[in-house]
């Protein structure tokens, strides 16, 4: 299945509301460190409900040691902008989509290690900012499988 992956979040609701989508999708959950907030966080128990045991999730000191552990064939960077959006692409079973911190987004210089064709954004109305991290992962992972036919494999 995909491989999420969330760069050093903030939120532990956030968090715990894709804890739950991965474990109701069968997406792996990787979390990049630091973390905004401790893994026994109450917030993030509570937003990930009962989940947790259902979910698959790591924790990396670093993107390197998620690359390295992980070796994904494909990652996808998720991000506002104007990159390509995420329904013009055609997923495959293990891709990779990485998301940023809630209040910054992804560092510049981490972005820059990615092509353009490697970067997908939602599309939004162009006078607001950003929309919520656990939805955008909600919506880029269920169009990601959908395409495969909502098949786990």
């Amino acid at each position: 299945m995909f491989h999420i992956v969330l760069y050093q979040p903030e939120i532990p609701p956030n968090t715990g509301n894709v804890i739950r989508l991965c474990a109701n999708t069968g997406a792996r959950l990787h979390l990049i460190e630091p973390l905004g907030f401790s893994p026994t966080d109450s917030k993030l128990k509570r937003a990930g409900l009962d989940y947790h045991d259902w979910a698959n999730v790591s924790i990396h000191k670093s993107f390197a040691d998620f690359i390295a552990s992980i070796q994904p064939l494909r990652i996808f960077i998720c991000e506002t902008g104007p990159h390509q959006r995420y329904t013009d692409l055609q997923y495959q079973a293990h891709d990779a989509f990485v998301f940023g911190p809630e209040t910054t987004g992804l560092p510049v210089d981490f972005l820059a290690q990615f092509t353009p064709q490697q970067k997908i954004c939602l599309p939004m109305l162009t006078t607001q900012r950003s929309l919520n991290l656990s939805n955008c992962v909600a919506i880029v992972t269920y169009e990601a499988w959908r395409q495969l036919g909502f098949s786990v494999q």
